[in-house]
C-alpha cells in the first residue's frame, strides 16, 4: 500500500493533488486543518489508470465520509443546545434502566431516582451562578470548538463533492460516451454547467453524435436573446454602464463614429458622468473634436437632467458612465440617477468577454438596479471563450445588442445575431478538449450548486 500526505490551501486543491499523483482510486484515510490550509493522508493499493469505473473501495470511502458528516453534524447540534437544559440526556436511560431497577439493581434504581429528581427540579435551581470571568472562558472555548466543527463539516462536504463529481464523470464517460463527448464540447465553449445540462436534455433521444451537436448549436443560437433592431438608428439617449475597463468609452466612440459616418455630426451629442478617473472626460472631448460633435460633463454645476435637456434636439445622445466598485456610494448615486430617467434612456451593460462567469454575474447584479435594456459584449478578440458571457445573457434574459472585437473605431463593432454569436463561440473554443479532471470539477460544481440552492 502506498501512503502519502498532501498539503493544499483548501480541500478541492488537496483532492486534485491526490488524484493527480495517486489516481482516482486513492482512499482518503485522514484529513485535518493545518496552518495555511488542509492536510490529507491518502493511500492506494496499486497504480490505477486515470479512467476506471468506480471501485468498491471508493464507495466505502464515500460511505465513511458521509457517516463522519452525520456524526459531526450531530455533535454540532448537540453543542448548540441551550446550556439551561437538563444536564442528563434522558434518551440514554430508557426501558433497560427501568427493567434493571425492577429486577432489583441498586445502581439502576439510584440512576432512576436521580433522573426523576432532575426532571422535577427547575433547571435554574440546579445551575449555580459563577463569576463572569469563569463563565466567559468556557463559552469562548465552546464557540471556538463549534467554529472548528463547522469548518470540518465544510471540508468534508467539499471532499465528498469532489469525490462524487469524479465518480459521476467516470460513470458517464464509461457508460454514455456520446453524452460525455457532448458535455466536453459544451464545456469547451465555456458555457455554465447548469445551462449545458439543460441543453443536453433537449437532444437526449438523438443517437447520432454529430447530429446531436448540430441540434445543440441550433438550440443555443435560438436561445441567445438579441436586440434585433439597430439601437443607434432608433435614436434617443443610450447610456453605457459597466465595470472599470470593460470598454465603455471605446464602445461609445465606435457607436458615435458609426452614426456620424451615416447621418452626419449635427445630430449627435456625447455626455459623460465619469469625473472620477484622471483624464476620463478629456478622452471623450478628444473624440468629440475628431467627430465634430458636442461633449458635456455631468458634475456639481451641471446635473444630468439639465445636460440631457440641453441636447433634447439631438437625435442621438450617447452617455458614458464611471466604472466604480460595487460598494462605492458614488456608483449607487449614479445608478439611481439613471433609474430615475426610466424608459427615456436605454441602458446597456458593457461586459468584457475576457471576464470569468462569476465576475460577469456580479457585474449584472450590481448594475441591474438601473433597469438594464441589453448588453454589449466587448474584447472578443482577446477572449479564449465566449460561452461565459453568452451563458449569462441567456440565464438572465439580457439581450445582446452589439459585439465588439477590437480597438478600431468604428470598424470593430457589429450588431448581435444569434447564429453568428454561436459560430464565433465555436471558433474561439479551438480543438483542445477539457481534461478529465476539469470535467470532474464541473460535476462537483453542479453538486455544490444543488446543495447551496
Amino acid at each position: 500500500m502506498k501512503v502519502k500526505r498532501f498539503f493544499a490551501a483548501d480541500m478541492r486543491q488537496a483532492m486534485k493533488l491526490v488524484r493527480d499523483e495517486l489516481g482516482a482510486d486513492a482512499s482518503i484515510i485522514a484529513n485535518r486543518r493545518v496552518v495555511g490550509g488542509v492536510e490529507l493522508t491518502a493511500a492506494v493499493d496499486y497504480e490505477a489508470p486515470r479512467l476506471t469505473p468506480p471501485t468498491p473501495g471508493l464507495s466505502q470511502e464515500l460511505k465513511k465520509t458521509q457517516e463522519r458528516i452525520v456524526t459531526a453534524r450531530a455533535q454540532l447540534e448537540a453543542g448548540e443546545r441551550s446550556s439551561s437544559g437538563p444536564s442528563v440526556n434522558r434518551q440514554l436511560f430508557g426501558e433497560s434502566l427501568r427493567q434493571a431497577a425492577q429486577d432489583g439493581s441498586p445502581e439502576a434504581q439510584d440512576f432512576l431516582d436521580r433522573l426523576n429528581n432532575e426532571m422535577a427540579q427547575p433547571a435554574a435551581a440546579k445551575i449555580k451562578p459563577e463569576p463572569a470571568p469563569r463563565v466567559a472562558e468556557p463559552e469562548a472555548e465552546s464557540g471556538s470548538g463549534l467554529s472548528a466543527m463547522r469548518a470540518e463539516i465544510a471540508g468534508l462536504r467539499e471532499m465528498l463533492e469532489a469525490q462524487l463529481g469524479n465518480m459521476a464523470w467516470g460513470q458517464i464517460n464509461q457508460q454514455q460516451p456520446r453524452q460525455a463527448s457532448l458535455w466536453r464540447r459544451l464545456t469547451q465553449l465555456g458555457l455554465p454547467a447548469e445551462l449545458s445540462q439543460k441543453l443536453l436534455r433537449l437532444v437526449a433521444d438523438e443517437p447520432n453524435t454529430r447530429q446531436a451537436w448540430r441540434m445543440l448549436l441550433a438550440h443555443l443560437s435560438h436561445s441567445i436573446p438579441v436586440i434585433r433592431d439597430e439601437l443607434i438608428e432608433e435614436g434617443g439617449v443610450i447610456a453605457l454602464v459597466g465595470p472599470t475597463g470593460s470598454g465603455k468609452t471605446t464602445t461609445l466612440g465606435k457607436l458615435a463614429a458609426r452614426y456620424v459616418l451615416k447621418h452626419g455630426s449635427q445630430h449627435v451629442a456625447l455626455v459623460t458622468m465619469d469625473t472620477y478617473r484622471i483624464g476620463a472626460h478629456e478622452q471623450l472631448r478628444t473624440l468629440g473634436r475628431i467627430l465634430n460633435v458636442p461633449v458635456r460633463v455631468v458634475d456639481e454645476q451641471n446635473g444630468l437632467a439639465d445636460v440631457l435637456k440641453e441636447f433634447s434636439g439631438k437625435r442621438l445622445v450617447l452617455l458614458d458612465t464611471a466604472g466604480l466598485q460595487a460598494q462605492d456610494p458614488h456608483l449607487q448615486g449614479q445608478l439611481s440617477q439613471l433609474a430615475a430617467l426610466g424608459t427615456n434612456v436605454s441602458k446597456l451593460l458593457v461586459l468584457a468577454a475576457t471576464s470569468q462567469y462569476q465576475v460577469l454575474k456580479a457585474a449584472y447584479h450590481t448594475y441591474k438596479v438601473c433597469g438594464l435594456d441589453g448588453c454589449v459584449i466587448t474584447k472578443v478578440d482577446e477572449s479564449a471563450t465566449l460561452g461565459e458571457v453568452l451563458g449569462l445573457a441567456m440565464q438572465q434574459g439580457l439581450p445582446v445588442a452589439y459585439l465588439a472585437d477590437g480597438q478600431r473605431i468604428p470598424d470593430d463593432i457589429s450588431r448581435a445575431v444569434g447564429h453568428q454569436l454561436v459560430s464565433r463561440a465555436v471558433s474561439l473554443a479551438g480543438n483542445e478538449s477539457p481534461p478529465d479532471q476539469a470535467m470532474a470539477d464541473v460535476f462537483a460544481g453542479i453538486l455544490h450548486n444543488q446543495r447551496a440552492g
